[in-house]
């Protein structure tokens, strides 16, 4: 059956919980099952698509053991030839080992290398003296917490060079090489990764015509029994009268195909049939076989008849399995090593490119393309998936972050790693956290990012007290940061935005479940010394927690609830999702309406958001976290999500 990942999917070589690979192949890295069914069904809709936009949803392998691809180089050669080799690392990161000591934590190691392996080679290196600056290597792996190799680095000793000559020396990091050999026409041929989809499509297509064909013989040959049963029961009498007067079986076979101008097939069943059939239930019981029968055989045909009916069914019945037995993806994919740099390097192309922050604070950047057609969003929930802001720049080029001080501070793109662009929205993990790119002061956090041009009505801010600020383009041309409003002490920016007409919608949020709503237009614009204008009156001891911009009455509302009394990420709360429709407008400098009722026990808004749906939500780590479906009434109580919710963002709007 097609829910059956064997039966139905008996030429996918799957390799590990989360990894598949297209084709019997002699060495063909692991693959993701969700990113290689939808590039499979891409090509279903499109036969003639490019190697471009297949690899838009299949970038790259991914390893069951996760770890790192670094340079999508070889990659790109296997793909188009068949054969190629490629550089998969650990992942790791520099820490606190100890209250004295600082170190590396190794959680993923490449493709068929195991921790005692790393241990080895790193002993080894040590006492030839070919490896300084490690005390000591502990595997602290176990079943709850997974792979963690601990290495500690001596003191004097910089850990991220440490780092760099472990991959270089021991197997952190290894070469893979993929030799894609597939049977076709029971010849061996080395095959690129558009062949092999393009062979895997046509077989799906053969074996579903020859499955409806043998179901539609079987559901005919059902038929022409059951017609003969109803023959049979139709003149029941005359049918005993002619079995009771035959001398024997084979002489009352011969009379019933005469005289009621049977065939064979149903005479014989005739015969065997047994005397509870007779009675007149299962009459109803054939009749509504018969209608069935003829249903299920109009349906067969149709798909037998109909090739775009049947590349229809097949692309179904992939999507039921990627959503049956799809993961994550597990494997990291890099442009290239992660290294900023003071200058813009004259071999990399200034072209198109989305910077992106994610939930977690990570930053990154990925290259785009004038055609975004192929773009989907067939892919499963990860971590740091949760893209909060992001900003249209060039490779060469600088966008702006704001922050909660009220200041912009601007960053160079090129510093930024670079993420291969993919079908679905991409994962940040790949990136590197703000504070590696911004001179932040101590507790400044990063709201937003945004363009620097010199068109567009540019953005809005708004305060923890209230306080709306449309801020002109007015910047300065040299200096790194200046800044966007003039803050009152004790007051800061808890949301920007970037308006893309000037005619959204602006919301603020309180903490005492108070929603405004109120049009943009009707906020001046201020140049950069401005301290803006009252937005929204909030009650004595309370703050605005969020404040941003819907584009319609499609957008959606998302708050949580909880108590002060609480520590923070100690309790899921209440969530709520409503849509914005149920939000009437109001005037600035008004109280707004209640959005979310408080339950027992409940006191303040932990959270709120409001943008376009449909929403995706994150914990403080970047796990995905399941949103409420929408409830109607727009001051409802929520309901518990299971895992507190530090940030919400819109699955599209990256």
């Amino acid at each position: 059956e097609p829910s059956v990942l064997p039966a139905a999917y008996p030429n996918l070589l799957v390799n590990g919980a989360s990894g598949i690979a297209v084709g019997m192949a002699t060495n063909m890295a692991p693959h993701n099952l969700v990113e290689v069914i939808a590039a499979a069904r891409h090509l279903i809709a499109n036969p003639k698509t490019s190697l471009d936009d297949v690899m838009r949803f299949i970038p790259g392998p991914d390893l069951p053991t996760g770890g790192v691809i670094v340079g999508l180089d070889g990659v790109r050669e296997a793909y188009e030839t068949g054969r190629g080799v490629f550089r998969t690392r650990a992942a790791a990161q520099i820490t606190d080992v100890s209250s004295r000591r600082r170190g590396i934590v190794v959680t993923e190691l490449p493709y068929n290398v195991g921790p005692e392996k790393v241990i080895a080679k790193i002993k080894e290196l040590t006492q030839a003296k070919k490896l300084q600056g490690i005390s000591d290597v502990k595997d602290l792996t176990d079943r709850q917490k997974g792979l963690r190799l601990v290495i500690e680095c001596k003191p004097g000793f910089n850990p991220e060079a440490v780092l760099a000559e472990l991959y270089r020396l021991t197997p952190m990091e290894e070469t893979f090489g993929i030799n894609a050999v597939a049977l076709v026409e029971g010849q061996p041929r080395t095959l690129g990764l558009l062949e092999l989809l393009h062979v895997y499509v046509d077989h799906r297509l053969d074996v579903v015509r020859r499955r409806c064909a043998f179901r539609r013989r079987k559901a005919q040959e059902r038929l022409h029994l059951v017609d003969g049963l109803l023959l049979a029961l139709a003149n029941i009498d005359e049918v005993v009268q002619v079995i009771r007067t035959s001398q024997d079986s084979e002489e009352a076979r011969h009379r019933l195909i005469e005289i009621f101008e049977l065939s064979e097939m149903q005479a014989v069943y005739i015969l065997d049939m047994p005397l509870r059939r007779l009675v007149a239930l299962e009459v109803l019981k054939l009749q509504d076989e018969k209608a069935e029968l003829l249903e299920t055989i109009a349906e067969l045909t149709r798909l037998l008849e109909s090739d775009a009916d049947l590349r229809e069914l097949v692309s179904d019945e992939m999507a039921e399995v990627a959503a049956t037995y799809g993961t994550p993806r597990r494997t990291l994919l890099l442009e290239a090593a992660h290294a900023p740099t003071a200058a813009v390097p004259l071999e990399v192309v200034d072209g198109p490119c989305r910077v992106l922050l994610s939930s977690t604070g990570l930053l990154a950047r990925v290259a785009i393309s004038d055609d975004d057609a192929a773009r989907g969003t067939e892919a499963t929930r990860s971590k740091h998936d949760v893209i909060v802001s992001w900003a249209p720049a060039t490779t060469r080029g600088t966008v702006g972050a704001v922050t909660d001080q009220g200041r912009l501070v601007k960053l160079d793109v090129i510093d930024l790693p670079s993420l291969p662009p993919v079908a679905g929205p991409p994962n940040v993990r790949g990136g590197a956290p703000v504070a590696e790119f911004l001179d932040l002061e101590a507790g400044e956090h990063v709201l937003a990012l945004v363009t620097l041009g010199l068109e567009g009505p540019w953005i809005a801010v708004g305060t923890s007290t209230g306080i709306v600020k449309r801020v002109t383009r007015d910047y300065p041309a040299k200096g790194d940061a200046f800044e966007v409003i003039r803050l009152e002490p004790g007051d800061r920016v808890v949301g920007a935005v970037e308006l893309a007409t000037g005619d959204e919608d602006l919301i603020f949020i309180t903490s005492d479940a108070q929603l405004l709503r109120t049009p943009a237009s009707g906020v001046r614009p201020q140049g950069r010394s401005g301290g803006g204008i009252a937005g929204i009156k909030c009650a004595d001891g309370e703050r605005v927690v969020f404040f941003g911009a819907a584009l319609s009455d499609e957008a959606l509302v998302v708050t949580v609830s909880g108590s002060t009394a609480a520590l923070p990420g100690t309790e899921a709360g209440a969530v709520k999702a409503t849509p914005l429709s149920e939000y009437p407008y109001k005037g600035r400098a008004t109280g707004g309406v209640r959005c979310h009722r408080f339950l027992k026990g409940e006191d303040t808004l932990l959270l709120g958001w409001a943008g376009s749906a449909p929403a995706q939500a994150a914990s403080a780590t970047g796990e995905p976290v399941e949103v409420p479906a929408e409830a109607g009434r727009r001051d409802g109580s929520g309901v518990a999500p299971g895992t507190p919710i530090a940030a919400v963002s819109s699955v599209g709007r990256w």
